[in-house]
């Protein structure tokens, strides 16, 4: 059983984080989970607290007077984070050392692996300076890539671009979980 944090920005694919967080809380993995405020355009806190049964965390500003400094928190918690989907915006922003929500703070306040699995249109795949953000991710940050699989596209492309699939999610995950020392 391992502890995992589960980041998600703003996209269709964000279904998919969905039924990851199901599959690996059926499997006896604790998943909590981060939602960008984008991404609550698309899918509901609820949601991922129903499949988990663990607290979802949207706000870096928290109303609780027992606030704890999340992103700190979250970081300690957890053996691994996965963002997924990882749009443009957030693979810029993550690049860029920008932290303006939950999700950026937290992930640059994590010491231990970060997997990144892109979803966007075709064109913003292709897009040099999204490469270059993604180069940067795993040049400079050690961030494992999930590469994106090719099929048709919310927008109607067909190409590169689509949220990986969630057993190569799991998949993954596993592999780079078993890679760490101490992991078993």
């Amino acid at each position: 059983m391992s502890n995992i944090l589960l980041g998600v920005s703003a996209g269709i694919a964000a279904y998919k984080s969905a039924d990851l967080a199901s599959k690996l809380t059926q499997r006896g993995d604790a998943v909590r989970t981060i939602l960008t405020p984008s991404a609550q355009k698309f899918i509901t806190p609820l949601t991922f607290r129903a499949v988990t049964r663990q607290e979802v965390f949207t706000d870096i500003f928290e109303d609780d007077p027992a606030y704890k400094g999340e992103h700190i928190s979250l970081s300690e918690w957890a053996d691994l984070l996965l963002i997924a989907p990882a749009t443009a915006d957030l693979i810029g922003k993550l690049a860029g050392g920008l932290g303006g929500d939950l999700l950026t703070v937290t992930a640059l306040a994590f010491d231990k692996p970060v997997l990144f699995a892109p979803a966007m249109n075709d064109r913003m795949w292709m897009n040099p300076v999204v490469q270059e953000n993604i180069s940067r991710l795993q040049d400079v940050l050690g961030y494992r890539l999930i590469d994106p699989g090719e099929g048709h596209l919310a927008c109607g492309s067909v190409g590169p671009g689509r949220l990986a699939e969630v057993p190569e999610l799991i998949s993954r995950i596993d592999q780079v979980l078993q890679l760490e020392p101490g992991s078993e």
